[in-house]
Parts: structure tokens; C-alpha cells; sequence
């Protein structure tokens, strides 16, 4: 892979951690492999945020003063010019390689590749249907799980995928009550559907975090303001993770093939 002729954008979102930001973009800029362009998505910038404005004259910020979700990263994204799009949650802080050995799974194993992903255990029970059940991780979380790529039925934190995959994830819209969840479920299957297009966590070695795509995610994952802590209720008051189970269950009923079942 020849990395001074791959473009690569990177897309990062903000909710109520705008102190982040700036250790984010840091990070990408020790990046062993550059970013080519920085997008940052924030979801309502209120008064107790911390955001750094002086960011916005570092790169482009696109403040949105309503809470649009963990979906409108990705529609952020089509505004992306070059053919790699990466985009992290606001509690990720990648490892100085993690651009790096993207690009090189990318080379070797073509696919959506993320920092921390789950496979279901063979069989599931028949009546399951829960998002948070019955399954091994791989990832920085569980780094002694998968010193080589390692296939997962989704995944999290952080997303690496060629721009022009952005069209099969809109060839079924969700419905808005999942503005909260569903994001990571809904784009793996939509690429396996549509394209055929599988989902993978690189190599993330336990001794080696420059590869890793999160060095920080058991310090800054726990807080308040993440959605697995705070169980925030949609608008129509349903609890997050009810929410996400029910965004499983109908994924599967539409046709979602899990990794064991393929």
C-alpha cells in the first residue's frame, strides 16, 4: 500500500466532551501515516462543553445546535473529498500506528475496520435477541483476542471504509427513533447486503498500543455522558439499551447474517 497516494479524511464527533477534541486532534497528528483533511461533527455545543473555538480555525467544525445522534457523523461524512474515511467516537484516542495498520488490513483484507467489534457465539439461543449478550470481543477492550484481523458481526469506536460505501449504508433509512443506537449494527449490514463487504478488527498486539485504535478508552468510555453509562432514553422515553435490542432483533429478522451464520 503505497501511503503518500491514498487519501484519507477523518471525521470526529463531539457530545458534551469537547475537552477531547483537542487531544484528538493531536493524536491524528502523530498519526505515521497523515491524515489529509480533519471534519468535526459537534451534536448541540452548549455553555458547559470546554469546546476549544479555537479549533474551528484549525480545521472545519460543524456545530449543530440540535443533538442529531450517533447517525449524523455519517452523514457528515459525504462531504468527505478523499477515498478514506475515518471517523471516532469522541472517547477515542487512537495509537500513533492505528492509520497505519488500517491501511495495511485494508491492503491485505478489504473490509469495515473498527477498534473494537463482537462476535455472537455458535449456536445463540433461538429466542435471542439482545444487542449486549452472548458474544467474544476483539478490540483494544480485549487486545488478547485477535493478534491477527479478525472477522466481527460489528463494531465500535472507530470506523475506517472507503467513501464510496457511505451509498449502501443510506439504501435503507433507520427510522428516527434510533438516533441514539444502531449506527455500528446498521452499517455492517447494509455492507454485507449490499455489497458483500464484511467487517473486521485489525490487529491490535497487547504489547504493541501504537496499533491500537483506542490507548484511552477504559479512562475516558465511563463517564457520564456516555450512552452505555447514562441509559438516555430517546425521545419517545425508551431506555438506550432497549432500544439497541430491539435495533438487533429487527436487523436479524430482516435478513442480518451474524459471522457464524454465514
Amino acid at each position: 500500500m503505497n501511503f503518500h497516494v491514498e487519501k484519507r479524511k477523518i471525521i470526529l464527533n463531539g457530545y458534551k466532551r469537547g475537552s477531547n477534541l483537542t487531544e484528538q486532534i493531536e493524536a491524528l497528528k502523530k498519526q505515521t501515516v497523515q491524515p489529509d483533511e480533519i471534519l468535526v461533527w459537534y451534536n448541540n455545543p452548549g455553555d458547559n462543553d470546554l469546546i476549544n473555538y479555537d479549533i474551528g480555525t484549525e480545521v472545519p467544525v460543524a456545530y449543530c445546535n440540535y443533538n442529531f445522534g450517533v447517525w449524523a457523523r455519517f452523514y457528515y461524512a459525504l462531504n468527505a473529498k478523499n477515498p478514506y474515511i475515518c471517523i471516532f467516537d469522541d472517547d477515542t484516542i487512537p495509537g500513533s500506528r492505528w492509520l497505519e495498520n488500517c491501511l495495511n488490513t485494508m491492503g491485505q483484507t478489504e473490509g469495515v475496520l473498527g477498534t473494537v467489534g463482537a462476535v455472537y457465539l455458535n449456536p445463540l439461543p433461538p429466542e435471542h435477541s439482545s444487542y449486549f449478550e452472548h458474544y467474544i470481543r476483539f478490540g483494544w477492550p480485549d487486545a488478547g483476542n485477535n493478534t491477527k484481523t479478525q472477522e466481527v458481526d460489528w463494531l465500535g469506536h472507530s470506523w475506517f471504509f472507503k467513501k464510496e460505501w457511505l451509498s449502501h449504508m443510506w439504501r435503507e433509512i433507520p427510522d428516527p427513533k434510533y438516533n441514539t443506537c444502531g449506527e455500528d449494527m446498521h452499517f455492517s449490514y447494509m455492507l454485507q447486503k449490499y455489497a458483500g463487504i464484511k467487517t473486521y478488527v485489525p490487529p491490535h498486539p497487547i504489547n504493541d498500543k501504537e496499533l491500537w485504535g483506542s490507548i484511552k478508552g477504559s479512562q475516558y468510555g465511563g463517564d457520564q455522558n456516555s450512552l452505555w453509562e447514562s441509559n438516555q432514553r430517546s425521545v419517545e422515553g425508551v431506555p438506550f439499551r432497549a432500544l439497541m435490542n430491539q435495533y438487533f432483533h429487527e436487523q436479524r429478522l430482516k435478513g442480518w447474517k451474524l459471522v457464524y451464520e454465514k
